[in-house]
């Protein structure tokens, strides 16, 4: 019943093109019963569905190509196109991976409802948040009451809050607050007496499941871990965070005064880190870690705006979008221009390098790059595939004994040829082509063009850009 144009159904019965909707009903009047009808049935089977006849074959089909094009022409307004900000994945292609478009037991025709356990609950076929806390761990209640308790499947808004990007009833305090009462002896105590209620819950808190009690985050400030918020603070005076320091930078210092000073003399400095420590970190908690504010990338991205602008290419380096900035940037100062951790080639080459060699952390499942200075996944090569060049000498890539780095002029060593280096070829941060080539150019020969001006002798080069 909804093929597509190419595959349209063959009819067990042969019928005339122009059927009313009680005929229909003979043979399933199932579609019309329920405790949620679709209104489209009202207006008949075929608001929908076309009858083909030919000759003696009788075929029904939907009146557009795709099911997802039907839909659309009644419900416009979820058209994934049109929409500014992130859409519901399963809302961009097929709406009936979620709605059965007849009838249904449940509100808005969902196949399932939006509750109950795994196999009960429609949101848990593709989500598995609540689903295998660890024993030690905690999980939240309010899963218990089903998923729209806090989600609304189809909210959306252009600008990048959190209740957008995760489709919320409301942002958080304010939903948590629906059920946790900010006055609750209990819950006042837990906070060591500190003021919560128009905080951001989920900096915190992990909203469906934890490893931990309490639904605690995964990297904990080591003073708040240990309930020592003493540390920091002060009792609370008239329902305000009073600090056991002046300021918050002042407060910071008294534990890492070595962060203060490597900012400070740092050669080239980042003047996001001159401020106070809490622009960019959470003082309590983070599901990342080095605690930032929101995530490794959009707590860079905030400020570096340009960067942010690249999102919107099709093909992205890892790092650069998912991992973190800091994998390839020091945050906080460095030795080198735009504060990368190596010079030229080293720093790609850290990765994708012949001599890459990352150094398991012992005890944890993770991967150290950088002399220890950055730590990944221990399954971050095989998970992202990451391609390390067969390189010997400098030469080998993209092709054998084609150079990654300058060319010297064999009649002076000391005289550079043909400049070259990964960014010769290569866009560090996104692109609108696999392989991440500068000017968005596609991984052809048009592209060796650039530099091999003469095909019949591929020797026979120019510098990049020239």
């Amino acid at each position: 019943m909804f093929a597509s144009r190419a595959h349209a159904a063959v009819h067990p019965v042969p019928l005339d093109k122009n059927t009313d909707a009680k005929k229909c009903l003979e043979c399933h009047e199932e579609k019309s019963k329920g405790k949620h009808v679709h209104t489209a049935i009202a207006a008949g089977c075929l608001s929908c569905h076309e009858i083909r006849v030919n000759k003696d074959v009788t075929r029904v089909k939907l009146i557009t190509a795709t099911t997802g094009a039907l839909c659309l022409t009644c419900h416009a307004d979820k058209k994934a196109a049109d929409i500014k900000g992130r859409v519901h994945p399963p809302a961009v292609r097929d709406c009936t991976t979620c709605h059965d478009p007849h009838s249904s037991d449940n509100p808005n025709q969902l196949l399932k409802a939006e509750s109950g356990s795994e196999k009960e609950n429609l949101c848990l076929q593709c989500h598995k948040q609540g689903l295998n806390v660890p024993e030690k761990g905690s999980h939240h209640l309010a899963l218990d009451g089903g998923c729209d308790t806090c989600h609304t499947t189809h909210k959306t808004g252009a600008e990048p809050t959190q209740e957008n990007h995760f489709h919320l009833t409301k942002a958080a305090p304010a939903l948590c607050l629906d059920c946790h009462d900010a006055k609750d002896a209990a819950l006042v105590k837990a906070h060591n007496g500190q003021p919560f209620a128009t905080a951001n819950c989920t900096q915190c808190h992990d909203p469906h499941q934890s490893d931990s009690p309490k639904l605690m985050v995964k990297f904990q400030h080591v003073p708040f871990q240990g309930n020592g918020c003493d540390t920091c603070h002060a009792p609370a005076k008239d329902g305000k965070v009073v600090l056991t320091q002046t300021d918050v930078k002042a407060l910071c210092v008294t534990c890492h005064d070595d962060k203060a000073k490597a900012i400070e003399t740092a050669k080239v400095q980042h003047p996001g880190a001159a401020g106070d420590c809490t622009d960019c970190h959470n003082p309590h908690a983070s599901k990342q870690p080095g605690l930032p504010k929101t995530d490794a990338v959009n707590i860079c991205t905030t400020c570096h705006s340009d960067i942010d602008d690249l999102r919107k290419k099709s093909v992205h380096h890892q790092p650069a979008f998912e991992q973190g900035c800091a994998t390839c940037h020091t945050p906080h100062g460095g030795d080198n221009e735009h504060l990368l951790r190596a010079k030229g080639n080293a720093l790609c080459l850290e990765c994708h390098g012949p001599d890459s060699a990352p150094k398991h952390v012992e005890g944890e499942k993770l991967l150290t790059i950088f002399n220890g200075s950055v730590k990944l996944p221990e399954d971050y090569y095989q998970k992202n595939k990451v391609p390390v060049l067969p390189l010997r000498f400098g030469l080998g890539h993209p092709v054998e004994y084609h150079p990654v780095s300058d060319v010297m002029d064999p009649s002076n060593q000391s005289r550079v040829r043909t400049p070259l280096s990964c960014l010769s070829c290569h866009q560090p941060h996104a692109s609108a082509q696999p392989g991440l080539l500068v000017k968005d150019q596609a991984n052809n020969l048009a592209f060796c063009d650039n530099c091999h001006k003469n095909r019949m002798n591929m020797k026979e080069t120019t510098s990049p850009g020239k």
